[in-house]
């Protein structure tokens, strides 16, 4: 391989030299930052390399793969030759390396992570090449908008590092070749990273983004076939070194692992709980801090919970840990439930890409034992950009397969939301929020070769005008439940697009691609509320919601319901209702309170509040599932309630 400074191949692609040396990879203890950038370790580069001077154009990207011209000026991005080829996966910058390869004979690649940092670092030990600030000069949009702002992406026009190369901080993320994982605690020479994983790493930051991420230091993940309007690529002229990869301690593969119950033996979920004995307990909390923190990244905002049960007799719920709803450092996390000990377990890292938004989960087990799990997947901030992907279980949540994409177009009606069903005849219905807040309502996604492709059949219609008896192509509100009537229909209710001031029903019979409006006899909810609505094992519909919409908890109404004495009295709070009729009356109607005198902490945006016989829980996202015993186990936010039908009909005349 050539020995000059810089090398111009026969495409024009410009190749500064790196030469072997010594650094610290990682951020320094002063310097802020997340978990993932520590322990700071000492890596040799012992293989000198050649990288591109600047990440890859658009023009020479299209050499390659004409199709990419369709893709630019997506979002008023990068429309020009010059500017930085984005809306590329790693997938697409992994074979125009090969292409290179086959052109020149030369061996190309993407740089490794331990590459990329010492190439930008340059020999420097500050947060950017720049020193500890990046000067005007290098910033392009570093905010933190909802939507991205058009910006020049050409290269090349910044100043150099000492090694000549260019446009490291911030002009766009670019791939690496490493899987993303945690760093080892001891040096390494030419590391290669992990043996595996579901994500790739992304580094330097770009347009668009905060300044903190653009640190040297910062590392981000990306599923391989994310194509947005963030990453771009430069590519390495040099073999890959010949190292040991690490293992790779953040895939959850085992996060199963050391829980209390849930070792298959529970042979009783068949049993019906006793009959005539009504069961209720709760509340119990099963968001807890974790007794190792440095084990689990856990924040402390946590919300937002999904939960299923598991043939071995566990529960698992899980749900967002983030500082800020609209940030970056989120990570889902998870707990199990063990009807043995009667306790959720210490919190485990369920689901993370590193950097990016994960507002919204959800969990199904279908009538074949396959857990599946969907999320939203941020392109970076905020929950208005996301793509929708998806994953399997088939023992029972220990392993898991790698994401795919659902839905790999960013953007709304992509939010996961909790309470994903499977229909008589096996189509498998996730809502998702059709818009970011406020009215617009919920999409579907459905799939009816068992998640293997996916249709949203309300996409191409027009915005629903919501109003009693209107048609539109969305479900009237956002965090809509979904339930399948007897008849075949779908059946939903959500949050906001209120119909004559009660909370909006939504029928179709077409599967989803039109809905019909109408309002409940029940209150609207507000934010910080998220309604379930699913079909019990008994046959009717049970629905979960507040009587009280949240911007009216100081003055509220109330709502005619059975309190624990028994009385039909105006109730306040976290409520479940049953028809027996699908849906056109809702003869029962009972507060979920354990009906003494107590103060709860409901975590997330509910806060702590008092309960008695007439009040209950204010607010809170629910979450609901029934186990083969029977019993229904509601999630709020961070606090979880159990009873059975029994329960539900102690006092009613049916």
């Amino acid at each position: 391989m050539a020995t000059e400074e810089m090398v111009t191949n026969e495409l024009g692609l410009r190749m500064r030299r790196v030469e072997r040396g010594t650094f610290e990879m990682g951020r320094r203890s002063a310097e802020r930052g997340n978990q993932d950038e520590r322990p700071r370790h000492e890596v040799r580069i012992e293989t000198p390399f050649y990288i591109a001077e600047t990440p890859i154009t658009n023009a020479q990207f299209e050499m390659f793969d004409e199709a990419h011209l369709a893709r630019r000026g997506r979002r008023g991005l990068s429309t020009d030759d010059d500017e930085a080829a984005v809306f590329v996966s790693w997938d697409d910058a992994t074979a125009y390396c090969e292409w290179l390869e086959t052109k020149t004979g030369d061996p190309y690649r993407l740089p490794t992570e331990a590459e990329w940092e010492y190439a930008c670092r340059a020999g420097t030990t500050t947060p950017y090449h720049t020193g500890e600030e990046l000067p005007e000069a290098y910033r392009r949009e570093q905010c933190d908008d909802w939507h991205p702002a058009p910006t020049d992406l050409t290269v090349g026009t910044t100043p150099p590092n000492a090694w000549g190369i260019r446009d490291c901080h911030g002009l766009v993320e670019e791939w690496c070749h490493d899987w993303y994982g945690r760093y080892p605690d001891t040096p390494r020479v030419d590391p290669v990273g992990p043996a595996d994983g579901y994500a790739k790493v992304t580094r330097g930051g770009s347009h668009n983004t905060r300044l903190e991420y653009l640190r040297a230091a910062n590392r981000s993940a990306a599923l391989p076939g994310t194509r947005n309007w963030l990453i771009g690529f430069r590519p390495v002229l040099s073999p890959l070194p010949d190292a040991e990869p690490d293992r790779n301690t953040v895939v959850p593969k085992h996060a199963h692992d050391g829980v209390p119950g849930g070792d298959g033996t529970v042979d009783d979920w068949d049993r019906p709980s006793p009959s005539g004995e009504p069961f209720f307990e709760g509340p119990i909390r099963f968001v807890d801090e974790p007794a190792n923190p440095e084990s689990v990244p856990f924040y402390g905002h946590n919300h937002c919970p999904a939960v299923t049960w598991c043939e071995s007799g566990d529960l698992l719920a899980i749900w967002f840990s983030c500082e800020a709803e609209h940030d970056r450092e989120m990570v889902i996390l998870g707990s199990r439930f063990s009807r043995k000990t009667e306790r959720w377990s210490d919190p485990f890292l369920f689901f993370e890409l590193a950097d990016r938004n994960l507002t919204g989960s959800a969990l199904l087990r279908a009538s074949d034992g396959t857990i599946y799990h969907f999320n939203g997947v941020g392109a970076g901030s905020h929950w208005a950009n996301l793509a929708l992907a998806i994953r399997t279980s088939t023992d029972d949540g220990r392993t898991w397969s790698d994401p795919r994409f659902v839905n790999s177009d960013y953007g709304y009606r992509n939010q996961a939301i909790a309470g994903p069903i499977e229909t008589s005849d096996g189509r498998l219905v996730q809502p998702c929020d059709a818009v970011s807040s406020g009215n617009g309502g919920t999409a579907i996604h459905v799939s009816a070769d068992g998640g293997e492709t996916w249709i949203d059949p309300g996409r191409d219609q027009p915005a629903p005008i919501v109003e009693n008896g209107a048609i539109g192509g969305s479900i009237a509100g956002i965090h809509a439940s979904v339930v399948e009537l007897e008849d075949g229909r779908l059946l939903a209710f959500g949050r906001g697009d209120v119909v004559d001031g009660r909370l909006p029903a939504s029928v179709s019979s077409d599967g989803g691609r039109s809905w019909t409006y109408e309002p409940t006899p029940f209150p609207p909810l507000g934010t910080g509320q998220r309604l379930a609505l699913f079909r019990l094992d008994e046959g009717p519909i049970l629905l979960a919601s507040f009587t009280d919409p949240a911007d009216e908890l100081e003055d509220p109404d109330g709502m005619r319901v059975r309190t624990a004495d028994g009385e039909v009295r105006c109730g306040y709070g976290l409520f479940v209702a049953l028809t027996f009729d699908e849906g056109e009356t809702w003869p029962v109607r009972r507060l979920v309170t354990p009906g003494d005198d107590r103060e709860t902490d409901g975590g997330a945006w509910t806060g702590t509040f008092r309960t008695d016989d007439t009040h209950a829980e204010p607010r809170g996202y629910l979450a609901a599932t029934q186990t083969p015993d029977g019993i229904v186990h509601l999630l709020s936010s961070s606090l979880h309630y159990r009873f059975d039908i029994d329960w539900l009909l102690e006092y009613s005349d049916r």
